[in-house]
This record gives C-alpha cells, sequence and structure tokens, in this order.
C-alpha cells in the first residue's frame, strides 16, 4: 500500500496534520475510531466520503511512522 497516494500533509489544514486527500479526516482520527474498537465497517458508514484503501493508508501511514522511529 502506497499510503503517499491517500495521505497528505498541507499546513492550510488541520494545522499540518497528515490527512486523507481531499478531506479534513486526519489520520490521527482514523487510527483513534480503530483503537476505541470501531470496525472499518463502521467507520465507512459513518463516513461515507471514505474508501477502504484510505483507511488502509491510515494503517500503512502509522505503521512506516513506527518503523523510523529511532530508540535512544
Amino acid at each position: 500500500m502506497d499510503y503517499k497516494l491517500y495521505i497528505e500533509v498541507n499546513p492550510e489544514v488541520r494545522f499540518g496534520k497528515p490527512v486523507i486527500k481531499g478531506t479534513r479526516i486526519t489520520v490521527y482520527d482514523v487510527l483513534q475510531w480503530l483503537a476505541s474498537g470501531m470496525s472499518q465497517e463502521e467507520i465507512l458508514s459513518d463516513f461515507p466520503q471514505l474508501t477502504q484503501d484510505q483507511l488502509l493508508a491510515c494503517l500503512a501511514y502509522a505503521a512506516n511512522k513506527e518503523r523510523i522511529i529511532k530508540v535512544a
């Protein structure tokens, strides 16, 4: 999954936090919904403008961020 196709950082949108392109929904929002127990189906139902690929891109983005964190 190439998350860069779906995720963007724009200083003019949500204070430069990573968002799903074309929306104001942040990667953090999606991760919080999943962490709180919402299923992907529930998220897609509540936010019909989102797609399965966009949700997966949020997970791929988070996985990439975790991969590049250096342990002190």
